[in-house]
């Protein structure tokens, strides 16, 4: 073949081309994300409106003109001759927050004995840690310390009346303490719990299955407080004459079983899409029931079903402010209670003292909402991220 004819044969390969301008610039991601049709440009302009519209008096309101230190709520008003100014009102009052701020988080808990839920949140911190890195290794001692060692420990750091520790009865715990204390305990239970319940409810035992139908419609079919009530009210009654439980051990009760009810159902959605051929192959490998749903089963349903579990505990950690009805006063509860202080009494008191709330509440519900994008990639086999 005459090599002339091969002219067009190419001998090098092409380089890469450079990368779409709207991967490179800030100008190119606007015109493909915000700029990209009509439409697009119209609700982008309706939203940038809206928020010079709203952004600034917020921030003005939130920061600039905040008053941000004080002893008493004449820091919070504008005081002219004659009394208070009706329409002198400054912008948030975080003074109230700072100078109210160890009791928002541990209520009525006495001041020279806080050291001690300081001391659990640290060792609480400390365990929960490597408990959520994928890599820390000893998981299983990590848990049996988190999970059964800790909970012993801090009840008796709190409560006290042992090793010369004070006694500190729990109607004067409060605050964020005792949210996270009806968190975590609701949250350590009612996933084995659920998932123990989710099991029954697929048992081919009637018994088993009637009773776990019966305790999770009954649970689910009525409100929170309505459980906190019976808890509270009920709980007492089925006791011999003469013993008593404390009213906290009581939410403690009622919160673990509310969220118990609702996360069988979300672990039972997750086992309904296991196909059936896992349990198939497992039966035929000669595994017992228990080895099957350990190690092929609920390690498959739990990870299909992470957002209803997370989506579970976040709702159960708002939840937690429902105690107030039973005379506990968790962060929520806390807050509302100093509206009435007159020492900080102020048509932004309230309002400042509820951003504050919110904001917490916020943190730690986005705090698992993270987490959980971040275990479901993790977990992620598909090879579809």
């Amino acid at each position: 073949m005459n090599p002339k004819n091969l002219a067009y044969v190419r001998t090098e390969m092409l380089g890469p081309e450079p990368a779409p301008l709207s991967t490179k610039t800030i100008s190119g991601w606007i015109r493909t994300n915000l700029l990209a049709t009509p439409k697009d440009t119209a609700l982008t302009v309706i939203a940038a409106a809206l928020l010079l519209w709203t952004v600034p008096g917020m921030l003005e309101w939130l920061f600039f003109d905040a008053v941000w230190s004080g002893s008493d709520r004449s820091v919070c008003t504008t005081i002219v001759q004659g009394g208070i100014q009706p329409d002198g009102w400054k912008g948030a009052c975080w003074a109230f927050v700072g100078d109210r701020f160890q009791q928002f988080m541990f209520g009525r808990y006495p001041i020279d004995e806080r050291w001690r839920p300081m001391l659990v949140a640290i060792l609480f911190v400390a365990l929960l840690v490597p408990m959520l890195i994928p890599k820390v290794p000893r998981k299983g001692l990590n848990a049996l310390l988190f999970f059964v060692v800790f909970p012993i420990v801090a009840f008796f750091l709190l409560h006290g009346n042992i090793f010369g520790l004070r006694e500190v009865e729990t109607p004067l715990w409060g605050g964020l303490m005792v949210t996270l204390i009806l968190s975590f305990v609701g949250i350590a239970v009612s996933l084995p719990v659920g998932i123990l319940l989710a099991l029954g409810r697929r048992s081919n035992m009637p018994v088993i299955r009637m009773f776990c139908v019966g305790f999770i419609e009954i649970i689910r079919g009525v409100p929170l407080i309505s459980v906190l009530f019976m808890a509270n009210v009920m709980l007492p009654l089925f006791l011999p004459t003469g013993w008593t439980i404390d009213n906290f051990l009581r939410a403690l009760v009622g919160v673990a079983i509310f969220a118990s009810a609702y996360m069988a159902e979300v672990i039972r959605g997750g086992l309904q899409a296991i196909p059936k051929g896992q349990s198939e192959g497992a039966d035929s490998l000669g595994l017992s029931y228990w080895q099957k749903m350990r190690l092929v089963i609920l390690p498959q349903a739990v990870k299909l079903v992470i957002p209803g579990i997370v989506n579970t505990f976040i709702g159960l950690f708002k939840d937690t402010s429902l105690v107030s009805i039973i005379g506990m006063f968790d962060l929520l509860g806390i807050v509302r209670l100093n509206f009435t202080d007159t020492t900080w009494i102020t048509p932004v008191t309230p309002i400042t003292g509820l951003i504050f709330a919110g904001f917490i509440f916020w943190l730690f519900c986005f705090g698992m909402s993270r987490y959980s994008a971040f275990m479901e990639r993790h977990l992620d086999t598909s090879h579809t991220r």
